[in-house]
């Protein structure tokens, strides 16, 4: 066997791997929104914003790569479920600064303990590594991660 197909075939594997990981967290996430009466863009918002108990809609957007209108639309969802208090910032009066209320913790503790969550699967996922697997396992990902960014900069 050639080395370009050795090659091709363990980009594969690769692929196909991330793609697994990719599908059982989106299920969990799925069933974990479900369960707490959240959409999935919904869950993912209450989920990013909740550690730093405020961001702007713009940064949120960023860390969550959700497109303006499905941003907008979780975001209006988690305000009307009194999850989120959205106020503009005093500077910028056309961006909006986005708080986790009360009951947004609340549900968010909720969430963090509940043990069919994502969280708790990564935790079970990440103690059965060592401390070594667990690092090599992120430096991999970042120079995977960085070698991507660049492929979608250059437009490959």
């Amino acid at each position: 066997m050639s080395l370009e197909k050795d090659a091709s075939i363990r980009s594969e594997k690769l692929l196909h791997s991330f793609w697994h990981v990719n599908h059982c967290i989106r299920r969990i996430v799925q069933r974990t929104a479900l369960e707490n009466e959240l959409t999935i863009p919904q869950y993912a918002l209450l989920i990013t914003l909740a550690p730093f108990e405020e961001m702007t809609q713009k940064q949120l957007g960023k860390a969550t790569f959700f497109p303006k209108s499905t941003l907008s639309q979780a975001v209006e969802g988690l305000v009307q479920a009194e999850l989120i208090q959205r106020n503009p910032v005093e500077d910028n009066r056309r961006e909006m600064l986005l708080t986790l209320s009360d009951k947004g913790q609340l549900l968010y503790n909720k969430i963090q303990s509940q043990e069919s969550s994502v969280l708790k699967a990564f935790e079970l996922a990440t103690d059965s590594l060592s401390e070594k697997q667990y690092d090599d396992l992120l430096t991999s990902q970042r120079q995977i991660i960085t070698l991507l960014e660049e492929a979608i900069e250059r437009g490959e």
